[in-house]
């Protein structure tokens, strides 16, 4: 497998992530036209050779996801078509992953229907990052392989924001991202306390609790996803009622969607810091927010899955 040639193909939903990425990697992206026909079908048309190569398509199914989702689906049956030995799914960021199971009577598991089409277009196998569900990776039939932007998010709290260890709290948003925030605490030698929230519905959180010590400490907020940024601006107003000094928030994806901005602008947050996992030229970014890139994260993965390596030592 080592010997067969790397190639990267962007779709248009993170091109300079995918540009960033090749830099890494020192290679060049495919040449390919992706359009619509008027009536916004999608075409995809490879403009050189991928028989018996290597290829990996870089396409987070982010916003307008179903676009993005369609032209993934569309540029790996095209380059199975065109013969390529290997195709790997490269998806920063993977859409539809908050429906991974059924929370009530008569709804879909989206996320298990996005997983078979993926195998089904010709994908050999899957390389994404910070799944909202760990189970999802069971979804696949083909390997998948979940990064984890944790020590970008790491490296960037200890190199610029100022606090001492014995009055830094790192905070779950809910009960289910514990594990992470624990592992946020153990890196940063912190101390961690867990917000317990009622959900309505989609988007809508009616109560919040917090379980922990807050008072005169400096609080991180550790998540995987921010959307509209509901939740975290009423855990911001929550934990500076409860006496926090500062707070910030480390979450992988920035979809930010709706009025994310005015939540983020008007909550007591002092920098909300996310990945470039997901990007949209027509967003104007609040000056609280702090993109960092995953690209060299996702360009050494790349390098490792194309020598047949382990990608372990990314996880330490």
């Amino acid at each position: 497998m080592a010997s067969m040639n790397l190639k990267l193909i962007s779709g248009n939903s993170n091109i300079p992530l995918a540009k960033e990425i090749a830099r890494y990697l020192q290679r060049e992206l495919i040449k390919s036209e992706i359009t619509k026909f008027s009536d916004e079908e999608i075409f995809v048309k490879i403009n050189e050779n991928v028989r018996g190569d290597d290829v990996f398509v870089i396409q987070s199914t982010s916003y307008p996801v179903n676009d993005n989702l369609m032209e993934l689906l569309v540029i790996i049956d095209t380059l199975k078509r065109s013969s390529a030995r290997r195709i790997t799914a490269v998806i920063p960021y993977f859409g539809y992953a908050r429906q991974d199971r059924k929370t009530q009577p008569r709804v879909p598991i989206t996320a298990k229907l996005v997983s078979n089409l993926i195998t089904a277009a010709g994908a050999n196998r899957v390389l994404t990052m910070d799944l909202h569900a760990g189970q999802i990776q069971g979804f696949f039939d083909i390997p998948l392989d979940n990064l984890e932007a944790k020590m970008e998010l790491v490296d960037y709290v200890g190199k610029y924001i100022d606090y001492i260890e014995e009055d830094l709290v790192i905070i779950s948003p809910d009960a289910g991202g514990v594990e992470r925030a624990r592992q946020f605490a153990k890196k940063l030698n912190g101390s961690l306390a867990i917000i317990d929230k009622k959900r309505e519905r989609a988007n809508e959180v009616s109560e919040l609790k917090l379980i922990g010590d807050v008072e005169g400490k400096v609080c991180i907020i550790v998540d995987d996803i921010v959307d509209t940024a509901g939740t975290l601006a009423k855990a911001c107003f929550l934990l500076k009622e409860k006496g926090a000094y500062k707070i910030y928030s480390c979450c992988s994806h920035g979809v930010l969607s709706g009025t994310s901005y005015a939540n983020i602008d008007k909550c007591p947050i002092e920098k909300l810091i996310i990945t470039d996992s997901i990007y949209d030229i027509e967003k104007e970014y609040s000056k609280k927010c702090k993109i960092i890139s995953i690209s060299k994260l996702f360009a050494k993965a790349i390098k490792c899955i194309h020598g047949d390596l382990s990608i372990s030592s990314l996880f330490e």
